[in-house]
């Protein structure tokens, strides 16, 4: 499979490894010149370019990047790709938004609606960079860490969900992308290393209005 990386932060670089180490094709791209990416694409072993570029390549593309900055991706390139969203809305950092603020929608369901072309799959946005590198385990290991994600795209989330396997963890149907609020930020699943059983019980006891501390996550 060719999986595209749009942002080389933390989590893009995490998944590009991932990808990369799994077999797949991997583009990995930036907001900036491709050319500052070539150390790390070397170490990755992944092939290197723009956003426009990495976006057409990928059967998968996966959305690394500050939730502020989803109004710049590649809205034409996107069209009819599995777009693995991995945003998280940090209003310190993005600022405030009215609709989230008010819970009239979630990150996933603004991102799909930014690309209208898409197939938007919300996952691998509930784990720190450092443990989606380290914290993946073969399918038959004991205490598996599981990973939730949600869609509206039937098929899309299969190949998603086979992923989230083959890269180490046991992924957790969350519903549609009205019900990825879940597990956003500051929910009782977010970043916190839990089995199947944690997830599911984690998600069934998230409230739309209840936060975790600020930070609580972070370990």
């Amino acid at each position: 499979m060719k999986i595209g990386i749009l942002g080389a932060g933390f989590i893009g670089r995490a998944m590009a490894t991932l990808a990369s180490n799994a077999g797949h094709e991997v583009m990995i791209s930036n907001s900036r010149d491709p050319r500052t990416l070539i150390s790390t694409a070397a170490a990755i072993g992944c092939a290197l370019g723009t956003a426009e570029q990495a976006a057409r390549f990928g059967d998968v593309v996966v959305v690394a990047v500050p939730f502020s900055s989803i109004a710049a991706l590649p809205v034409t390139a996107l069209d009819g790709k599995i777009v693995i969203d991995t945003c998280n809305h940090y209003p310190e950092r993005d600022g405030r938004i009215e609709a989230l603020d008010s819970r009239s929608t979630t990150t996933s369901q603004m991102l799909a609606a930014a690309l209208p072309g898409a197939k938007v799959v919300k996952a691998f946005n509930a784990i720190l960079a450092k443990d989606l590198e380290t914290d993946g385990k073969p399918a038959d290991a004991p205490n598996r860490r599981a990973l939730p994600f949600a869609g509206d795209d039937a098929p899309a989330k299969h190949v998603v969900s086979g992923l989230l396997d083959q890269f180490g963890f046991d992924p957790v149907d969350a519903g549609t992308l009205a019900d990825s609020w879940r597990f956003e930020r500051a929910k009782p699943v977010y970043c916190i290393a839990l089995d199947r059983a944690g997830i599911a019980e984690g998600l069934a006891a998230a409230r739309r209005d209840v936060e975790l501390p600020h930070g609580s996550w972070r370990h």
